[in-house]
């Protein structure tokens, strides 16, 4: 049995994430009270009783995942992974899960990415939408037939999924142009910025130092990162290709079918939500799936 371990990004939170992981475990209390200290304000009374809006914010939304995924992965009586990937955010909690960062580092990494990309959204407002129901390519050509205004292709998240990144011009743009071309649907998303575009380039610049900072180890089986969609075990390779997230897309259905190709059979999600399961079985309705839970 081949099995991967996934971790979700943003847009997998929900009040009240994580509390049961604090009730249970006295293991993952301490790690709760360490991101407090570490994060400078109490992030486990917004996860735990705050609102929708509150998770919301990006500086809470990323740790409170990174948080939930990276904990619950800690306490499971069986972290047994072949291979480990994130969906963007989640990249990071699959390195600190996977032994590449430890918790704090991983952490303090998440909460600068945070930071730094609400800075970049407030220099620079952008949107995201969601394409459906269109081949890879031609939404690739639309977005770079648009030279008056920034958009890219973001997210490749299954075949016939792409999201689309950019400024709030050249998404809106965009997104006449795919409907006009065929696409099924093309639904704006409910973002911050422009994640994952060119848009993102101060945020890159400011993590890129930290990146560079910190210590990076050989983990405990492959990642298979967002830029590439492939398998990759060395540090420093590993911190190029973190560095170049913000800026480049996700290529999420290429991890996936190359997750495949390398003997996957099981998928097992590890945090908020089962989007990711979602994903997989658009791609092969045969893979064992699972929700990573306290007691398995």
């Amino acid at each position: 049995m081949i099995k991967a371990f996934v971790f979700p990004g943003q847009g997998a939170q929900y009040v009240g994430m994580g509390k049961d992981l604090f009730d249970q475990s006295s293991k993952a209390r301490d790690m709760f009270h360490k991101a407090n200290t570490i994060l400078k304000f109490k992030i486990t009374d917004v996860m735990f009783e705050g609102t929708d809006e509150d998770l919301k914010q990006t500086n809470v939304t990323q740790p409170a995942i990174f948080l939930h995924s990276v904990i619950l992965a800690s306490i499971l009586e069986e972290f047994n992974p072949n291979m480990v990937a994130g969906h963007s955010l989640g990249e990071f909690s699959a390195l600190v899960a996977n032994k590449v960062l430890t918790f704090e580092d991983g952490l303090r990494l998440v909460a600068k990415r945070a930071n730094a990309m609400q800075k970049a959204c407030e220099l620079q407002p952008g949107t995201m939408a969601a394409v459906i129901g269109m081949d890879d390519r031609v939404v690739e050509d639309v977005c770079h037939s648009i030279n008056d205004a920034v958009v890219v292709p973001a997210n490749y998240n299954s075949p016939g999924q792409i999201v689309i990144s950019g400024s709030l011009e050249g998404v809106a743009i965009a997104s006449e142009k795919l409907k006009e071309a065929g696409a099924k649907r093309v639904l704006p998303l409910k973002v911050g910025g422009a994640f994952h575009s060119p848009l993102m380039e101060p945020a890159r610049v400011e993590l890129a130092e930290a990146i560079s900072s910190t210590k990076f180890n050989y983990g405990i089986c492959p990642i298979y990162q967002n830029v590439t969609g492939q398998s990759v075990t060395d540090p420093e390779i590993i911190k190029t290709n973190l560095i170049a997230q913000l800026t480049s897309p996700v290529c999420w259905t290429q991890t996936m079918l190359n997750m495949i190709a390398n003997g996957l059979n099981s998928v097992v999600e590890v945090g908020p939500g089962t989007v990711l399961q979602g994903l997989f079985k658009k791609v092969d309705r045969n893979l064992e799936m699972s929700s990573a839970a306290i007691g398995n």
